[in-house]
């Protein structure tokens, strides 16, 4: 499975950003799909997931209200618009594939199987 982030960047705080994740093996069956980010010196968080039709989403507490999950089966692709940027929301970002069946949305990071290689956002205050 190959992932693919793009739309990273630099942004002020308060602005926005929308992330891409395409994958050429994104076909059906369709798995959960999720955003992970990485502050240098930290360890992998969980951001954002959204199941296999799109209807079922779930956000970590910190982006909450400001980011949005999204998918387009029919483009093998999720997004991340993330809008009200802060400082702290700096980090890489990567999107994973559970590529399992799963009843429950999962954020944990080991919980999936694909990864892409992340793309770097920086929000400067």
């Amino acid at each position: 499975v190959q992932l693919e982030e793009s739309g990273g960047g630099l942004a002020h705080a308060g602005g926005s950003l929308r992330l891409s994740c395409a994958g050429s093996a994104i076909t059906e069956p369709f798995y959960d799909m999720a955003w992970f980010r990485q502050a240098p010196g930290k360890g992998r968080e969980f951001v954002a997931v959204v199941n296999w039709s799109g209807s079922r989403t779930d956000y970590s507490d910190s982006v909450k209200g400001r980011f949005t999950i999204s998918r387009d089966n029919a483009e093998k692709t999720v997004f991340l618009l993330m809008n009200s940027l802060k400082s702290e929301d700096t980090a890489v970002y990567y999107c994973a594939d559970a590529a399992t069946i799963t009843t429950q949305l999962v954020t944990v990071p080991s919980w999936y199987n694909y990864w892409g290689h992340g793309t770097q956002v920086t929000v400067s205050s």
